[in-house]
This record gives structure tokens, sequence and C-alpha cells, in this order.
């Protein structure tokens, strides 16, 4: 597309037209200067002036490095379907490598008709992100497996990420319309009998695979208190019943049995029976953070696919033994 002498007013419309030559055209700066009628460091200067104000994103796909040898180890130790165990070489990269991860394990799985649970937390909001399908599988449902936080941030809203995902997959989205903790269990009790969050119990219990993320009752790491739903106490003492983690709201200790029973009679979500009846379910989590809530999580059953980078599994299976 050529420029003509009357440039456009619009500062960010020229930058576009020019980086649109560059990137997408082919065009050498020396070539777009002539189009343009400036100097060729005036192209180069107008590219890093595109970049620096967001209208050219440059995303680097590089391909994902996997140890299937230490794959095998963690599947073979706690008997998974699958395990995928990334290499990770800059640990900023971390969340964004187990989110693509996790959206290629998903959608491996799925066919017409399923119903996909999710959880939330960053580790499942990225593997949203990163979900991708190129051919739309019909009939597909996401269903909110608990509560909201209510919170402002879309790695810890529920309803955001199964709204998310919905879309990517061309599917119905099946809301839990509660929040995630009540004050008391016997205001639990009454909103589990709603009609509107009945309904969601039943597709959670219907699920075929559910996306879920491995949480720590770290006060540091536990997305309850980073999403300030739950006080410094709480959480406290959470961990004094010996809680090292949780899938799905649900806390255990060090050997996978349920913790923290107090609290867990104030959620609404699906139980822990119920989790365990899906037939496939992905846990995504990886960092040094997480070596014992993954530990827990496998010893407990709570997941039988394991997404996580090699420098975790190696740890895992050294306190595992």
């Amino acid at each position: 597309m050529k420029i003509n002498e009357n440039l456009p007013k619009n500062r960010a419309a020229l930058l576009a037209d020019v980086a649109e030559m560059y990137f997408l055209q082919g065009k050498t700066q020396a070539e777009i200067a002539k189009v343009i009628g400036v100097t060729r460091s005036n192209i180069s200067r107008m590219l890093m002036e595109a970049r620096q104000t967001g209208i050219v994103h440059i995303q680097i796909n590089r391909p994902l490095r996997e140890n299937p040898d230490l794959a095998q180890k963690i599947m073979d130790r706690f008997n998974l379907l699958n395990a995928r165990v990334l290499i990770v070489d800059q640990y900023s990269e971390l969340l964004s490598i187990l989110g693509k991860t996790a959206g290629n394990e998903l959608t491996s799985h799925l066919k017409p008709n399923f119903i996909v649970g999710t959880s939330w937390g960053t580790a499942v909001s990225a593997a949203v992100d990163e979900t991708d399908i190129s051919i739309k599988i019909p009939g597909i449902k996401v269903v909110q497996l608990l509560g909201a936080l209510g919170s402002r941030n879309e790695q810890y809203d529920a309803h955001a990420i199964v709204q998310r995902l919905a879309g990517i997959l061309d599917a119905e989205a099946i809301f839990m319309n509660a929040p995630f903790l009540v004050d008391e269990a016997g205001v639990a009790k009454s909103l589990l009998s709603n009609k509107s969050v009945q309904e969601a119990m039943r597709f959670s219990k219907q699920a075929d695979i559910a996306l879920l993320g491995v949480g720590s009752s770290e006060i540091e790491y536990s997305s309850y208190y980073l999403a300030n739903y739950v006080h410094k106490n709480e959480i406290l003492e959470i961990q004094s019943s010996g809680a090292i983690g949780d899938v799905c709201g649900r806390f255990y200790d060090l050997k996978g049995n349920m913790a923290a029973q107090k609290f867990q009679e104030r959620l609404i979500g699906i139980s822990v029976e119920d989790l365990k009846r899906i037939p496939i379910r992905i846990g995504v989590a990886g960092g040094l953070a997480k070596v014992r809530p993954i530990i827990g999580a496998l010893r407990g059953g709570l997941i039988n696919i394991l997404i996580s980078d090699e420098r975790t599994i190696l740890e895992v299976l050294q306190e595992n033994n």
C-alpha cells in the first residue's frame, strides 16, 4: 500500500502503515522511505515508535521443550493418565509456557458434547489465554466448578474464566451464580439448594474433563488471600489444620487427606467425591512454591494429568521418595 504526499494527520495511522509495509509486505526500510518520502533512519525510528506505543506487538512462538523421561517417571510414581514436564529457561515465562501446554492438553481431549469444568487462579487463567482450537467441536459446554470470588482480577474471577473459555471453544457457558465462600455452613447449604446453583452443580457432576489449578496455603501464594477474599488469620487457621494446598477450593494435607473441614463446609462448589469422578482432571502448577501442594494433590488423587516444569518435578520426585 502506497502512501501519497498527503500524509495522514493521525500519527498512529501513519505508524500502522509503515509497520504493515515492513512486517506484512516485507518491504525494506529503504523502500518504505521512498514511498513515505523520508530517510531510512526516519523509518527505523517510526518502527521503534510503533513497538513502543503498542501499535506493533511482537510474539515469538518458541517451540515447547519437554522432558518425556521425567514425565514418565511422575506418571509411573502416581499412576497418572499423562504428564507434561516442560523445560523452562526463563522462569518469567513459566506461567505462559505452562498455560500453552495445558491449553494444548485440554483441546487434545475434547470430543463433541463434552462438558468442561473449570476452577480459577493464575495458572488456569493462563491456560485459557493460551487455548486455541482450529476446528470447532460441536456441543461443548463449559461449567463453573466453584463459586465466584467476585474479584475484578480476571485471573481469580470464575465467571470471566468460564466466559473466556466458552468464547474460545464456541461453547455454552454455565455459571455458578453464588459466592465461593460464605460466613456460615448453614448459608452454604441454603445456597446449594438454590435452583440456579443446583443446575451448575448438576453439570459439574457430569463433567468429562476439568481444568484445575493447584493452590497453596502459604500466605504469599494463596489465591484467596491475594484476591483479598480471606484474612490473614483465616489462612493461618487453614494452615494449622495441616493444609498445604487446595484444588477447587478443597484443602488437603501432604498425604492428600482433606483438611480445614470447617472452612470447606462454607464453600459453594463441587465436592471432593464428585471432583474425583471427573474422568480427566488436568492440574496446572509450577514453581518450587507448588512442590508440596502438587505432592498432596497427586497423593489425594485430585488430578490425573499434570502439567508442570522440570525443576518442580525433580523436587516432587525427590521429596516423595
